[in-house]
């Protein structure tokens, strides 16, 4: 018996009776009779002043739900204080045992939902909340300081806190480190004065109020612009010319062209013999969308001749860089000539993303997952709570959770 007890977390009661009755395992327990000491007068009596039932909700046994049934002493001591036995495995005013409590922490962070956790353990979501917020939400490990790199992004939340929030993250680790309530440059400025001593790296999408922010509360870091950010903006200057040319289309071309635009997109390299076919089509038909696909062609090469060299020949990459601006305002096209002013105006930036080689690839990762555990519990209204749910989600995706 004192095994069967060890094993379930009930490790030095007294087992007086174990039935099984409407699908549920009842365990009748008591305690040991000993000494204990008054809190009040701190003398030791063994006088028992009577007896309680006190009704515990346990783990589960072979997937039984398991209810203790606790006879619970209360002493009497000479000064007239009255006061209950310590038990070790029910902590006071709770209603369900320590390792009950301990299961619902981990399992309240694994799960999907707080309606899924309720279900599996056998209680209400209101009560899997509070014990979120009392026994969960402490075991997240507060940031006192920044690491010397990090990245910084912005996810849509829709919490009270505001429709977007802004997440920092470590590269190196790539783990999250913090969760802001809010996009505002001055949140994020108070933010970095505050823990961002040692940080003298950040990498961050092509924000000018996020590079306004750091720069002000770091004194001018290094800026590492994200590649997919600086990248999209030569394709968002070929679709603006697809969506031009195509007006000029027939019905059917036009309608086609939009069905089949994932062929300009794509490298050419690797284009199909069927997409090669539809690619060379309608390129024919406009001289503006042959530019520009030419354009976007020559911009990926020089992408990939650019994170083949790194950071051991900037100077190539750089001059590579400029040829590309003069190849677009020889071609005239105003979509390219916006893209390419951005790419000026970052430059600096986009020349430490390969001189450094950090992106913020992993944390678009990250809200991917965010966006996940939002859609499934379909939204949080309190930020604080969505805050911990994230950022213990992620401290915890490694450990299996095979209890209750």
């Amino acid at each position: 018996m004192h095994v069967i007890t060890k094993s379930i977390g009930l490790e030095g009661v007294i087992v007086t009776n174990w039935t099984y009755h409407n699908r549920t395992i009842q365990i009748h327990v008591e305690l040991p009779k000993r000494r204990h000491t008054c809190p009040a007068c701190q003398r030791k009596t063994r006088r028992i002043h009577d007896y309680r039932i006190q009704k515990l909700d346990h783990l589960k046994q072979a997937e039984r739900w398991t209810v203790v049934f606790y006879r619970k002493r209360r002493y009497a001591c000479s000064c007239g204080k009255r006061f209950a036995e310590s038990a070790p495995f029910v902590a006071r005013y709770q209603r369900q045992t320590i390792e009950w409590n301990q299961m619902l922490t981990l399992k309240v962070v694994k799960a999907k939902t707080f309606t899924d956790t309720a279900e599996s353990a056998g209680t209400s979501p209101t009560t899997v909340m509070r014990r979120f917020d009392t026994l969960a939400a402490p075991q997240w490990k507060a940031v006192t300081e920044l690491p010397p790199v990090i990245a910084i992004d912005e996810y849509k939340g829709d919490t009270r806190a505001g429709k977007f929030q802004l997440i920092i993250a470590d590269p190196v680790t790539r783990q999250p480190l913090d969760i802001l309530p809010d996009r505002r440059a001055d949140t994020l400025k108070a933010y970095l004065r505050e823990k961002g001593q040692r940080v003298t790296t950040v990498v961050m999408d092509m924000s000018h109020s996020f590079k306004h922010a750091v720069n002000q509360a770091l004194g001018r870091p290094v800026i590492i612009a994200d590649r997919f950010h600086y990248c999209r903006y030569v394709y968002w200057a070929l679709e603006r010319v697809r969506r031009q040319v195509q007006q000029s289309f027939d019905d059917y071309d036009r309608k086609t062209c939009k069905r089949m635009r994932h062929v300009f997109y794509k490298r050419e390299a690797k284009l199909t013999a069927k997409q090669r076919w539809h690619l060379e089509r309608f390129l024919a038909k406009s001289d503006d969308l042959r530019q520009a696909h030419a354009l976007k062609e020559s911009f990926c090469v020089w992408l990939d001749q650019a994170k083949e060299r790194g950071d051991q020949d900037l100077a190539t990459t750089k001059t590579s860089l400029h040829a590309f601006y003069r190849k677009v305002k020889k071609s005239g096209l105003d979509a390219f000539l916006s893209a390419i002013q951005t790419l000026q105006n970052w430059q600096p930036e986009i020349m430490n993303s390969f001189a450094y080689g950090y992106t913020n690839g992993f944390v678009e990762g990250l809200n991917n997952q965010t966006k996940v555990l939002k859609r499934n519990a379909f939204g949080f209204q309190r930020f604080d709570r969505f805050r911990m749910r994230i950022l213990l989600h992620h401290q915890y995706k490694d450990i299996k959770t095979g209890i209750g």
